[in-house]
């Protein structure tokens, strides 16, 4: 008796975990971490105990590094196993297929989400406004797949000085983020008259302007400012 009781208390707690999990993200996809408090959390969550956000994950930190560290394995698992196909290849790398295996694991994790994604506006949002916290809870374990295409990316443009070439590269990133955190909106919002991302060849025609910005020549004018 005592046993089966315990099983469903576990069962109980997971179910609320991912409950609040999936709030807080939604929360903070929408309004921004720093606009959401954890009573915000519980009334959201309908939470009827207010301290199941501290037993299950401590406090706000913790639950948006739990949050954070979930999308991020999805999408550097993704990402370094289309690099290493491009490597197995044994094909000269270029730009574009790199851009490619940065590019096609976020649409894939917005696309592959049924209950509609939220994970790149959360993400976007801490990329902007808490960058630090960002780099604290992600350091060099889950975004292996992203650093690893930027040291390809570095060696393919030598040409371009190297203070040009790591803000293009963080252009880059910045870009996309907030490119398709507008389509995680769009399909949330079942806007289904989206001209933007209603045509085949979107995705394509981002990376062809990723690709451009990377490649650009670059201009007297920044010239002078070096």
């Amino acid at each position: 008796m005592n046993l089966k009781s315990s099983r469903v208390n576990r069962s109980d707690g997971d179910l609320t975990r991912i409950k609040i999990k999936q709030v807080a993200q939604k929360l903070f996809a929408t309004k921004g971490v720093n606009g959401v408090s954890i009573k915000d959390i519980i009334d959201a969550s309908e939470q009827k105990n207010k301290a199941s956000i501290y037993y299950h994950f401590g406090n706000k930190e913790s639950l948006i590094a739990e949050l954070l560290i979930d999308g991020a394995q999805k999408i550097d698992a993704n990402r370094q196993q289309f690099l290493d196909k491009l490597l197995s290849e044994k094909k000269p790398l270029t730009i574009r297929k790199l851009l490619e295996a940065l590019i096609y694991p976020v649409n894939e994790i917005i696309d592959s989400d049924s209950d509609g994604s939220t994970y790149i506006r959360f993400f976007s949002d801490l990329q902007l406004n808490n960058r630090q916290l960002m780099r604290d809870i992600l350091g060099n374990k889950w975004n292996t797949g992203y650093r690893r295409c930027l040291k390809h990316l570095e060696e393919l443009s030598q040409g371009i000085p190297t203070p040009i070439l790591e803000q293009r590269l963080s252009m880059i990133g910045i870009y996309s983020n907030a490119i398709f955190a507008t389509k995680e909106a769009a399909i949330e919002a079942s806007d289904k008259s989206n001209r933007f991302w209603s045509h085949p060849y979107t995705i394509e025609n981002i990376i062809d302007t990723l690709e451009s910005m990377l490649s650009a020549p670059i201009s007297t004018q920044t010239i002078k400012l070096m």
